[in-house]
């Protein structure tokens, strides 16, 4: 796989009470990937950017929210989410050294 395409796949993680209470409970986080990424590519990307082992990637394609600013409707971009399940005792930090 290409090590430039991998870098690309993972946007961002999702910083949310869910996506926290996912992680202390299961080793389950939660990331905004590429529109066009496959779990493969999600679960090289992960195991190369933070050095882990990943179990089992689940994908969720996110409809973009219809927005109205006055008269106008709006709607914003679709997306999507990867629920990246880690082997018992892997982690990912995060926060860094607070």
């Amino acid at each position: 796989m290409n090590q430039e395409r991998l870098l690309k796949v993972l946007l961002g993680p999702i910083v949310s009470e869910k996506a926290a209470s996912l992680a202390d409970l299961y080793g389950q986080y939660a990331f905004r990937v590429a529109s066009d990424a496959t779990k493969q590519e999600i679960a090289r990307a992960v195991e190369m950017l933070f050095e882990v082992k990943v179990s089992q990637v689940r994908v969720l394609n996110m409809k973009g929210k219809k927005k109205r600013l006055g008269n106008r409707i709006g709607k914003r971009k679709n997306w999507k989410k990867a629920y990246v399940r880690l082997l018992p005792g892997q982690d990912i930090d995060f926060g860094g050294d607070i």
